[in-house]
């Protein structure tokens, strides 16, 4: 459901209707680019345990001085509680163990607490400050419910949109917004509007062509935080290479959304994945297992455990305090675990075992 005037109406309108479960694509994706915004050292941000552990990805660059830095050594190096959890390099995906070194122009996708991914991030000179402003073009159903989060986050918008009547929409449903009439791929007009200065750019536009092309320009005329909208799947793994800052499909976005809510049904009937996110280029599941009664991998040591090839004990969470386990911790019975792996179909914390 996509129209804002029925957002505000959903749970009358599922229990009226008797719907299960409603989505807004456009609103879910909107918030996923907020929590970028709050986080731009990011590419993508995934949350589990209620917000205490994060899943971040970002690329290793020269002034981070992190090549040929072996996995292992990053917590005693920056004195941070934090786990590699995957490795995107070129066309390959790796669940990396202590020995694998890293490289110039990784995708690294790590799980630790927000306060742990913050220590790491401001340690090798990325910033971690919310963003202050945020430049977006196009005016859509999207960019309305991506303002009116930031305006809440007290970050200045400013929207630019071609089409005169929704520029009148939007001034009069986001009174705190500025609302530019012009075209978004005129580069004069973005530079005149403030590119160079602003700290975020999201290109919201219905053309993929247009928001790859805007985002790269604002690349070379701006240091600002890249957002790029793309709608179409069929061209992903050539995006993922043009080092567009963090690239949202709300088509992904949605389902995974639909995936959490269907693994939440199954565990009514004995499966316990509470959370489940699509990660290193959609090679490889982080799922957070609940953990309800006695089974084969409570009470041993995780170096005791036979666990399955290409797969990693991201995070315990016990009662709110978030482990980044080694291997001599243990799973116990209400303990929340999060399981980064390759090995699709993993429905029961038994299932990170060997058969």
């Amino acid at each position: 459901m996509r129209n804002p005037v029925y957002n505000q109406e959903l749970n009358f309108i599922r229990e009226r209707l008797g719907i299960s479960m409603t989505i807004n694509p456009e609103l879910v994706a909107a918030r996923e680019i907020a929590r970028l915004l709050r986080f731009p050292s990011a590419i993508k941000i995934d949350t589990f345990a209620k917000g205490r552990v994060e899943l971040l990805k970002f690329r290793i660059k020269p002034e981070f001085q992190l090549n040929n830095v072996p996995v292992s050594s990053l917590q005693d190096k920056y004195k941070c509680d934090l786990l590699v959890v995957g490795v995107e390099r070129e066309e390959q995906v790796y669940i990396p163990d202590g020995s694998f070194v890293l490289q110039d122009s990784d995708l690294v996708t790590l799980v630790a607490s927000p306060q742990n991914a913050a220590r790491f991030f401001h340690a090798i000179g990325l910033n971690t400050n919310q963003v202050k402003s945020c430049l977006i073009v196009g005016g859509g159903t999207l960019a309305y419910y991506l303002a009116r989060q930031l305006l809440e986050m007290k970050i200045k918008v400013l929207i630019v949109e071609q089409d005169k009547s929704r520029c009148e929409t939007l001034s009069e449903l986001l009174p705190s917004a500025t609302i530019i009439h012009g075209n978004g791929t005129d580069r004069k007009l973005l530079m005149e509007e403030g590119l160079a200065q602003a700290e975020s750019f999201v290109t919201l536009t219905n053309m993929d062509e247009e928001n790859v092309l805007l985002s790269l320009f604002a690349k070379e005329q701006s240091s600002a935080k890249l957002v790029t909208k793309i709608t179409r799947l069929a061209f992903d793994h050539i995006i993922q290479n043009l080092d567009l800052g963090s690239v949202i499909y709300p088509k992904y976005i949605t389902a995974d959304y639909i995936l959490q809510y269907v693994r939440a049904m199954q565990n009514s009937i004995g499966s316990n994945v509470e959370t489940l996110y699509h990660i290193l280029d959609n090679q490889a599941e982080a799922l957070e297992f609940i953990i309800r009664e006695k089974s084969p991998v409570v009470g041993i040591p995780l170096s005791q455990l036979q666990l399955k090839d290409n797969l990693l004990i991201g995070c315990i969470n016990r009662r709110g305090k978030i482990t980044i386990p080694r291997g001599q911790d243990t799973i116990q019975v209400g303990d929340t675990v999060i399981v980064v792996t390759t090995q699709p179909g993993l429905h029961d914390i038994q299932d990170i075992l060997r058969r």
